[in-house]
């Protein structure tokens, strides 16, 4: 089987050297941007590029405000501060998921609360949510707490697993009833849409990740978008050290973060920004590419759900179980075609072995069986 898949792969890339699993790809006005902000001599974090790229992710996500900061973590831990999460709160995600997204929780000196996720989305279960709550969520003045630790329950964050965006609708349903906002974890699903609507726009704050692995990249770089205009000016303030407005003074009235998104950054962004739909096209294309080859050797090619429009930013099949994982693993990696298994859950990793989590039946089946194949971008 392996074999047949190496060779399939080979020839969507038409090379027989070393197949990475996603890297970036530079065809518009990057080295023009990129110029003319080190001509400007504003390579840090003042510059037009890093105002042009907030404008420019603001109408594409079709929210009202965009900030960009450093990278997708610092995004994901300004996020869950800005909707109220405090030492010792809980928050609310999935095990099944990259380790920044749990981080961003600790940062925040909080503590996850690992649930299930749906076999569909790979991302977090609405069903999963509303059983734990409805076991273990009280209801009191100042929002939910968790009856079993005393604990408040501050936010509740999902994660878009590889661009499949989760069955929102229901999520915002149950967490809407316990009075627990949601934070978008949408670091993989730039372009990603759902019901018509791209992500990014459904919780009360969302973040997005422009590492050198994702679809637009910056390098490395991130953005917070809200709908919450008072939310997204306070996301600006804080992450650029919490300094009130004046033309000289420094005068920090809290403490905030260096996290801002330096010019240079910012300008490579703009122009990966301008060839998304490019990006969309072409990986779409190789999506179906290969679905039509793993539909005829009977293996199972992940693709989106109805009324919702994925972003293939990593591609991913499932295979029949962990050793026949392991198996195809070696022997593709072996031969130069990078593959990579899902994510280990987190409550496997030592910081995280105590957190709360429900029996993540379905988490286990897909850890076992999911692996991503190259997804680059084909030129």
């Amino acid at each position: 089987m392996s074999k047949k898949v190496i060779n399939f792969i080979q020839d969507c890339f038409k090379t027989k050297e070393f197949i990475p699993l996603h890297v970036p790809s530079f065809i518009g006005n990057e080295k023009k941007y990129l110029e003319n902000c080190i001509d400007s001599t504003f390579v840090s974090s003042i510059g037009k590029y890093v105002d042009l790229f907030e404008n420019r992710m603001t109408a594409y996500t079709q929210t009202s405000k965009a900030v960009a900061v450093v990278n997708g973590t610092s995004a994901l831990q300004v996020s869950l501060r800005l909707v109220g999460v405090k030492k010792d709160d809980e928050v609310i995600t999935q095990a099944l998921t990259f380790v920044a997204t749990a981080n961003a929780i600790i940062y925040n000196n909080a503590i996850p609360i690992f649930l299930d996720v749906d076999l569909d989305t790979m991302g977090l279960s609405p069903s999963a949510v509303d059983n734990f709550l409805n076991e273990f969520g009280e209801i009191r003045e100042d929002g939910c707490y968790n009856k079993s630790t005393g604990r408040k329950i501050s936010a509740c964050m999902p994660m878009h697993t590889f661009g499949f965006p989760v069955h929102l609708d229901e999520l915002i349903t149950v967490c809407k009833k316990w009075n627990i906002p949601i934070v978008e974890d949408a670091a993989e699903s730039l372009g990603s849409i759902y019901k018509g609507k791209k992500t990014g726009g459904f919780g009360e704050v969302a973040s997005f990740s422009f590492n050198g692995n994702k679809i637009v990249t910056s390098g490395g770089g991130g953005v917070i978008t809200t709908n919450n205009l008072d939310l997204g000016k306070r996301a600006k303030f804080l992450t650029t050290t919490a300094k009130d407005p004046h033309p000289y003074e420094y005068y920090h009235s809290e403490s905030g973060y260096n996290f801002r998104m330096p010019n240079i950054n910012a300008a490579l962004a703009c122009a990966q920004l301008e060839s998304i739909e490019v990006f969309l096209k072409n990986k779409r294309a190789l999506a179906n590419s290969y679905k039509t080859f793993f539909d005829k050797e009977g293996i199972k090619f992940r693709q989106e759900n109805p009324e919702t429009k994925a972003n293939y930013w990593l591609m991913a099949i499932e295979l029949n179980n962990k050793a026949e994982r392991d198996l195809f693993l070696k022997e593709t990696n072996s031969s130069s075609v990078m593959t990579r298994p899902i994510w280990q859950l987190m409550f496997r990793l030592p910081m995280f072995k105590n957190c709360q989590r429900d029996s993540q039946d379905n988490a286990r089946f897909l850890e076992e069986r999911i692996v991503n194949i190259p997804s680059s971008y084909i030129k």
